[in-house]
């Protein structure tokens, strides 16, 4: 398979993985909020319960594998990260979303099992996941507000690249399950060599600033 068939598999996972995340936040909701309505207390130590699975064998994995193809469709094409508002403001809000995933909601997801109720904040929050993902995905249709810049526009990035931005997720969700924890260090290894690999290119493509007149 050439370049353009494993870039449209890169495309195709990061739209799997991205719509999987989304629904996941919605299945948060939904126990959580169930879990928070409810007057019987076994019910709402088990939507708690199921709801701290899910994140961890479900939504996180999703999530990773959404940011990192999203990051590497990024980096190894001509759209880059800076180029466009709408990839600036994708990327943004992806660092935000992981950050607030694994630093705060699931943290407080595994704090809240057997409580009584779940917190309103993390109700809200998994609602607040789930609608910047739906916006991330109208950014995506609508492509709007413009360039940031001009700047360099690299190449597409040779086949290999995109071999592993489909194989690195993968293999770290199959880790990941087998260990009962999300671990993508393939798909991070892969990223940073990618994004080293970008750096040298735009400092090779980088106008030569002309030196001045002599003394």
């Amino acid at each position: 398979m050439g370049t353009k068939t494993w870039r449209q598999l890169t495309v195709w996972l990061h739209v799997v993985t991205s719509v999987g995340w989304m629904g996941q936040a919605l299945a948060l909701f939904t126990l959580l909020a169930i879990g928070r309505a409810s007057e019987d207390g076994e019910i709402r130590v088990a939507a708690t319960s199921m709801a701290h699975e899910i994140d961890t064998f479900l939504l996180a994995p999703l999530a990773n594998a959404s940011a990192f193809t999203g990051f590497m469709l990024a980096a190894a094409t001509a759209w880059g990260f800076a180029r466009h508002w709408w990839v600036l403001a994708k990327f943004a809000i992806t660092l935000v979303q992981l950050y607030a995933g694994i630093f705060l909601l699931s943290g407080a997801l595994r704090d809240s099992v057997g409580s009584d109720p779940p917190p309103v904040a993390l109700v809200a929050g998994t609602a607040l996941m789930a609608s910047a993902l739906a916006f991330q995905a109208w950014l995506s249709v609508a492509k709007p507000w413009g360039k940031v810049r001009s700047g360099a526009k690299l190449p597409t990035a040779p086949t290999w690249v995109f071999v592993a931005a489909v194989l690195a997720p993968l293999t770290d969700i199959t880790v990941g399950l087998l260990l009962g924890y999300p671990l993508p260090a393939l798909s991070l290894i892969v990223l940073v060599v990618q994004l080293v690999r970008r750096r040298r290119l735009l400092l090779v493509t980088r106008p030569k600033v002309p030196a001045g007149p002599p003394p």
